[in-house]
């Protein structure tokens, strides 16, 4: 018997995940809805798997065996907190909540083992498994730098950057994500730099539209990502390892879009990647027949609430660097946002 998983949001990622999971062989079912109706009959009326209820109070006593949340994040605190109570493996798009505190106050609630599994896709890309086992394995020698690059082609609406949280917490997120799961080390230091050359609107709603991103590792390692909403030539994402035998790359392919200067290489002549969901169309199917497994195995969740709240420490970090002009400390955040849970735990 296959299972019978709910998703909850269904635009542009909701309705993604809904079609993959609709091809995996772990599924039988799925339970589906959206706060605009017609993206529900939508999704119902393009998968014969897929039935409709009303709302997620609906959906999370339907019977599920697990639920995705792909609704808007403001949802999601909630959403994860209603369905671990009721005993539901949970699949949850990032970020947990809109701010730091809140993130904390969630993971503090549900505990360090709930089956919950956040949707950082990238650790499912197969080139950047291939280079945290290279790293894992000691081949590289010790690490010395590691750079993540995201160059979004264009950029998303003005409603969407104003409600975005900015491009730490929106955009790099997926690069700190990476960068720690690489190495299995912990950012302790972090100094951020952003600037705006595009649409005005980004300096109107207090973001920037490309940024830079120094992270130093208790280990010692430079991290660096660099992140942008315009790259016109196409979707980039790479990531490189620098180590002292050895040096790796990961999204370097026939679809990366740039154009090569070196005399007699033809490297790369493909059609550039035109945006996320084709460069890492792989990898999400891969992170959704992971939480199937971890539903379906009890295997531990590959990418924890606690996870995604060490991201958000730093995506924190790296807008405070970025506004004050001083590198960061992790420590710093940690310790205030401890104290800010506690006051809460305190006063409720």
């Amino acid at each position: 018997m296959g299972l019978t998983i709910g998703v909850i949001g269904l635009g542009r990622i909701g309705s993604f995940h809904a079609d993959t999971l609709s091809a995996l062989p772990a599924v039988d079912a799925l339970v589906v809805t959206d706060a605009n109706p017609a993206a529900t009959d939508a999704a119902v009326a393009r998968l014969d798997v897929a039935r409709p209820v009303s709302d997620a109070d609906a959906l999370l006593s339907a019977g599920i065996d697990a639920v995705v949340i792909a609704s808007a994040t403001p949802t999601h605190a909630e959403l994860i907190e209603r369905a671990v109570a009721a005993g539901i493996p949970t699949f949850c798009e990032k970020p947990i909540a809109m701010s730091v505190a809140d993130s904390a106050e969630v993971v503090r609630r549900i505990g360090g083992d709930a089956p919950v599994q956040i949707g950082y896709n990238r650790r499912f890309d197969p080139a950047m498994a291939a280079a945290r086992a290279a790293v894992a394995s000691g081949e590289l020698g010790f690490i010395t730098t590691v750079r993540s690059t995201t160059l979004d082609p264009a950029p998303p609406p003005k409603d969407y950057i104003a409600a975005s949280g900015g491009i730490f917490r929106d955009c790099a997120v997926h690069d700190f994500d990476t960068v720690r799961w690489l190495l299995d080390d912990d950012v302790v230091e972090v100094h951020a730099m952003g600037g705006n050359q595009g649409d005005p609107f980004f300096t109107e709603v207090g973001d920037v539209d490309s940024a830079s991103v120094l992270l130093r590792f208790a280990s010692g390692t430079i991290g660096a990502v660099s992140v942008t909403r315009y790259n016109g030539r196409g979707y980039d994402c790479r990531l490189e390892v620098h180590g002292s035998t050895d040096s790796v790359v990961a999204g370097w392919d026939d679809g990366t879009p740039v154009r090569n200067l070196q005399p007699g290489s033809g490297f790369p002549s493909g059609t550039p990647h035109s945006f996320f969901m084709d460069r890492f169309a792989a990898a999400y199917r891969a992170e959704l027949s992971a939480f199937c497994d971890m539903v379906t195995d009890g295997t531990p969740s590959p990418c924890t609430a606690a996870d995604a709240l060490e991201v958000a420490l730093i995506a924190e970090a790296a807008g405070r660097s970025a506004a004050t002009r001083v590198p960061v400390r992790i420590d710093e955040i940690r310790a205030e946002t401890t104290t800010r849970t506690t006051r809460v735990r305190t006063t409720s």
